[in-house]
């Protein structure tokens, strides 16, 4: 493995999801190879980027979406991986066995290799996001991935309300954090409320880099996707892909339309600011025994 450079340029492609796998595929080929001529060497892809997000309702047909992690899906994108030299970060809906499902993230090293996958912990079940009928919760723990570009705490979309999960990779070692996501408004929400949501989306993973003194890369979708069941006027998916320094700072933003975000990190400003906020050190360990409760009662 070589050693991590001391600046990375990542990018995040945010889009729109056409209800054909093949179409949605072959967008993600165009705008890797743009992201690869524009000297990205890490590339991330938005949850479950093969298609509309189908947990809008329960219905046992969209387990047909489901495919084996390696399959077709992994054969695409590590041959991307491997033809512009790049590290891919992707999203799929993973069959283990019929009836077991997990929501995958998926990483690829610049040579092809499917070097590690991380199962989404966390899974709601709430209107819209009937993530639950779907998928298994992960059992492969808070692990990063060691790829050429460095050591990448990757999580999924619900993951990022959780700073357990950020912590526990920041513990094992992420170099940065990964968060490929599909969240959106309904329709029927006041001006008022979706800006709050955004907003505590936003302030949450910023929160994420300050409290372990990390990059972190969330990769959202956008568009508007119907609610197949017709109860509900849909999701509408409000991109903002961003990345924010170990400090929280917003180095880049996209907006609510389909767009291909680009920044290059300093890597170095990680041992930097952990020098001058050394949270890691003044951690009270010996304190910390009722975290593993549900509630204190």
């Amino acid at each position: 493995m070589n050693p991590t450079p001391k600046s990375l340029t990542v990018a995040l492609i945010q889009h729109a999801c056409a209800t054909d796998k093949q179409t949605n595929l072959d967008y993600l080929r165009h705008h890797i190879a743009r992201a690869a001529q524009d000297g990205a060497q890490l590339v991330v892809l938005q949850e479950l980027h093969n298609g509309p997000y189908f947990c809008q309702t329960e219905e046992t047909r969209f387990f047909d979406l489901a495919e084996p992690i390696p399959g077709p899906s992994c054969a695409i994108l590590g041959a991307l991986a491997k033809e512009y030299k790049l590290v891919i970060v992707g999203s799929l809906f993973e069959q283990r066995a019929p009836g077991l499902c997990h929501n995958t993230a998926v990483v690829f090293e610049t040579d092809g290799r499917l070097v590690g996958r991380y199962r989404k912990m966390h899974i709601p079940d709430d209107p819209g996001y009937y993530e639950k009928f779907y998928f298994t919760p992960g059992d492969l723990g808070f692990e990063p991935v060691n790829t050429s570009v460095g050591r990448l705490g990757v999580l999924v979309c619900w993951d990022q309300w959780y700073p357990e999960a950020a912590r526990l990779m920041a513990l094992a070692g992420a170099e940065l954090l990964l968060y490929p996501t599909a969240i959106g408004w309904d329709a029927r929400d006041t001006a008022e409320e979706k800006q709050r949501q955004r907003d505590a989306w936003v302030i949450s993973q910023r929160a994420h880099a300050v409290a372990n003194g990390l990059p972190v890369l969330s990769c959202n979708r956008v568009g508007t996707e119907p609610d197949p069941s017709g109860s509900s006027p849909g999701i509408t998916f409000w991109g903002h892909s961003f990345i924010a320094g170990p400090q929280g700072e917003l180095l880049a933003v996209a907006g609510e339309s389909a767009q291909t975000l680009i920044h290059t990190l300093d890597l170095q400003r990680t041992a930097d600011v952990r020098r001058i906020w050394p949270f890691l050190r003044d951690r009270r360990i010996d304190a910390y025994a009722d975290l593993l409760k549900r509630y204190r009662d």
